[in-house]
């Protein structure tokens, strides 16, 4: 007998429809890809993804499974108030919703209907950025794409429902929003697009820290210009971001491990 503690955890394809199966393969592909780009924190941090065809209810992670080992039947489906609609048999463990996922998530899914897919991270330059007064700064392309971004004053661990409302007028009609002395947290249409905005931000931070760690003057952008290449960012000037790239981080997570899709 192996020693090597495993878990066994069964189908959920013909527990649901073909929509929603994708939906999970996606997600699931998505945790494995945050993983991979040293954006997990262990079992913490949550990305939740809209069921398609039902009104208030979407996926999540299990509390207790680290990001790379997150498939596709693992993820649990609940609703906007947190009872579990559907998921597996953990067996011994017994896995649950964490708290403040559920809080975050399914404030940010309730309010913005347009919004499919919601990742937050704990990152160590999404964590350093966030403790920053400064915030965010457009020190770079890529940084300048989060010009509008919105900021959430921390409160405390999220876990009491009155933060919702606050959460999302914060967050209001933006792609991203920083979580002062928390962390990040981006949102998308599809898990494509809220992989993109949360890929760019993180990598927007890791630059500040680097920049800002040299000890000299930072080099400043024209306002105008920086306002000129935020516009060039704008769904109205190119198209949706994640639609090319979704296609090829997917192929990544096959060949990564093509277990995350059972």
């Amino acid at each position: 007998m192996s020693l090597i503690p495993t878990l066994d955890i069964p189908s959920m394809q013909d527990r649901c429809s073909p929509e929603e199966w994708k939906a999970r393969v996606d997600l699931a592909a998505c945790y494995r890809l945050i993983a991979h780009y040293g954006m997990s924190d262990m079992i913490a941090n949550h990305i939740s993804l809209r069921v398609p065809g039902e009104d208030g209810a979407f996926l999540i992670n299990a509390y207790g499974l680290l990001y790379e080992e997150i498939t596709a039947s693992s993820l649990l489906k609940i609703d906007h108030d947190g009872n579990i609609l559907a998921g597996p048999d953990f067996g011994p463990y017994d896995y649950g919703v964490n708290r403040a996922g559920f809080v975050i998530h399914s404030a940010v899914h309730a309010a913005r209907p347009e919004v499919d897919c919601v990742i937050h991270t704990h990152t160590w330059a999404g964590m350093a950025v966030s403790s920053l007064e400064c915030g965010l700064l457009p020190l770079n392309q890529t940084s300048m794409r989060f010009l509008k971004i919105g900021y959430h004053d921390y409160q405390g661990v999220v876990l009491d429902l009155e933060e919702q409302d606050s959460l999302v007028k914060d967050l209001g009609s933006n792609e991203a929003l920083i979580l002062r002395n928390h962390g990040l947290l981006t949102v998308g249409r599809t898990v494509g697009e809220a992989f993109n905005w949360m890929h760019r931000l993180e990598l927007s931070c890791r630059a500040q820290l680097a920049a800002m760690a040299c000890a000299t003057p930072l080099r400043e952008v024209p306002q105008d210009v920086v306002e000129a290449t935020y516009m060039q960012y704008q769904p109205q000037t190119r198209r949706p971001y994640g639609q090319m790239e979704w296609p090829a981080l997917l192929r990544l997570a096959y060949r990564l491990d093509p277990g995350f899709a059972q």
